[in-house]
């Protein structure tokens, strides 16, 4: 990596040699566009035309509580590979219009290409991580401009800055991945995920530092109240599940009672009498009328939980109604709207995007943000494409079928969090909320990804881990040391004396559940699996597998049966 060919070598130095004021910055002026302007600053006239990144047209901020599993990965690649890499103005376009950090970036990674001594090398690559996120910031604020060439994009998505970097074979099926979101999921690259902060359509990502509430923070009161109204919207979609379910529970006691009570009304005649007269009621029909007694009953009770529930949906709207009034308010009095999100929340972003992208590498990890053969070692199948990611979150989900469910007044709801796809040589993904403070019914979590681990099943899982422990940690609230699967978990690693981080001890015992245990070979500790076989359980078809394998799930599934009998289960 030390030598770079002439042609790179050409290219780097026409780009250093042009003036920071050659780079334009104004993307206000819808008449301003960036690439062409570039063009007429010296990139040529190879690549005049402006290539935009496909925009899906799926709102995946909507939760659809309806969906119970994934859907079928149609396409993972495209047929026909995007000529875009193939652009001899490719870096000098994305370069184009960033100012001093894109120039910054630019000298700091011809050192780094050129550099022969092991000594300086380092310090160039770190010197490159705050240049190229400082570069990002810039690019964060205009990616919700649709002009923007998808080179722009693409250097946010991938960490793809100079094509040259690829091999021939990365190259290639870099090209045909599948830029736009078909599969309707909230799996986000980094561009879509600022821009979907952008555009409203999600909330910043939660910080510890919270915003001050005060007259002169317009804005994170503008949040709060859209929190709240997320949380009556959650409300209303878990209420409205509820009525679905309780409506059709009374349609089926209402027909069950029409036929009982139409079989009451059935008589067979006594022969060889006149006047002629018919049969008394059966023993049959004599049961049917305390199953009669009992259906009016549970008629009754449904109708009160049918009219408390109608009354909790009216509320919820009124509530809905109520902070939209207060949210207009506050838009005429103060001149933010409900939907505008800042410039500084943006950056505000990108610097919790940075500090996620962190998390993934780790303190000793890999924290270069530029795609670079020298580091990227991945196959097409595990690169952290959206529809690999897809794919491996559908496998866990198929042994893990309670990894995305919260359960709300016992009526489990599947709810798959973001998932943000960060373009990292890290090989931990992890959860960084497991839902909306202001809406712990409906609203999804967050969970991160790196795109360029050494396996990616590794990665999806220590994220859906993370987000299976915090999920619990939060639901058991001040007991979480003492109930449910963490407080199980807490008192035996107490009970084992163990010292060190108790939610990564956790997470290594999840891999080890779903990697080896699911498939019967035994690698947890006995207490372990017993805790895991309840509060994380397999399919029952897993289960049914797994007793005929070892008399230790055997068991366990002793147990299921015991507990499924007893009051307490």
């Amino acid at each position: 990596m030390g030598d770079i060919d002439e042609g790179i070598a050409s290219l780097l130095d026409n780009v250093e040699e042009t003036e920071e004021n050659d780079f334009p910055v104004n993307f206000d002026d819808e008449s301003s566009d960036d690439s062409m302007a570039f063009a007429s600053a010296g990139a040529g006239t190879s690549s005049s035309v402006v290539k935009k990144a496909p925009i899906g047209d799926a709102n995946v901020s909507e939760v659809d509580l309806s969906v119970r599993n994934f859907a079928p990965v149609e396409k993972y690649f495209e047929d026909e590979p995007n000529s875009v890499y193939n652009d001899p103005a490719y870096y000098k376009t994305t370069l184009g219009g960033e100012g001093e950090e894109a120039q910054r970036l630019h000298q700091l990674l011809v050192k780094y290409l050129n550099c022969t001594d092991p000594k300086d090398r380092p310090v160039y690559r770190q010197q490159m991580v705050s240049s190229y996120w400082n570069f990002l910031r810039s690019l964060a604020v205009k990616v919700v401009n649709l002009k923007m060439p998808l080179c722009k994009r693409l250097a946010m998505r991938f960490g793809v800055v100079l094509p040259s970097l690829f091999s021939p074979e990365q190259k290639d099926f870099f090209s045909r991945a599948v830029l736009d979101n078909v599969t309707g999921e909230p799996i986000l690259y980094m561009d879509e995920w600022i821009r979907e902060i952008a555009i409203g359509k999600m909330k910043p990502s939660q910080t510890d530092e919270l915003p001050t509430k005060g007259p002169g923070n317009a804005s994170a009161e503008q949040q709060r109240l859209q929190g709240l109204v997320g949380k009556n919207t959650g409300k209303i979609q878990s209420v409205n599940s509820l009525l679905s379910m309780k409506e059709g529970q009374r349609t089926n006691l209402e027909l069950d009672l029409k036929e009982k009570a139409l079989s009451l009304c059935e008589h067979d005649p006594i022969y060889g009498m006149d006047p002629p007269h018919t049969r008394p009621y059966s023993d049959i029909q004599k049961k049917a009328f305390s199953e009669i007694n009992n259906i009016m009953r549970t008629l009754q009770k449904l109708d009160k939980e049918i009219c408390a529930n109608l009354k909790e949906l009216e509320e919820a709207r009124e509530n809905i109604d109520h902070l939209h009034e207060l949210s207009d308010n506050l838009a005429a009095t103060s001149g933010t709207s409900a939907t505008t999100v800042s410039s500084e929340d943006i950056l505000a972003e990108m610097t919790t995007v940075r500090q996620m992208a962190k998390m993934t590498c780790g303190r000793q990890g890999n924290q270069f943000p530029v795609f670079t053969r020298e580091f990227f070692h991945c196959m097409p199948a595990g690169t952290g494409f959206r529809e690999n990611v897809l794919r491996e979150l559908a496998w866990i989900e198929s042994i893990d079928p309670n990894c995305f469910v919260r359960i709300h007044k016992n009526m489990p709801n599947r709810i798959v969090p973001y998932t943000l796809l960060v373009p990292s040589y890290g090989d931990s993904g992890f959860c960084w909320e497991p839902f909306d403070r202001y809406n712990r019914i409906s609203s999804r979590g967050r969970i991160v990804i790196p795109m360029y681990p050494k396996d990616l099943k590794i990665a999806c899982i220590t994220a859906v881990g993370d987000l299976r422990w915090q999920v619990a940690k939060e639901k058991a609230s001040f007991d979480w040391m003492s109930d449910g699967l963490t407080g199980n978990y807490y008192q035996y690693i107490e009970s084992k004396k163990l010292k060190g981080d108790l939610k990564k001890f956790f997470i290594d015992d999840y891999i080890l559940w779903i990697t080896k245990e699911s498939n019967g070979t035994q690698k947890l500790e006995k207490e372990v699996r017993a805790i895991f076989w309840r509060y994380l359980p397999f399919p029952q078809a897993t289960k049914d597998n797994l007793k005929k394998m070892s008399p230790a799930y055997q068991e366990l599934y002793q147990r299921d049966i015991n507990r499924s009998m007893s009051d307490g289960y």
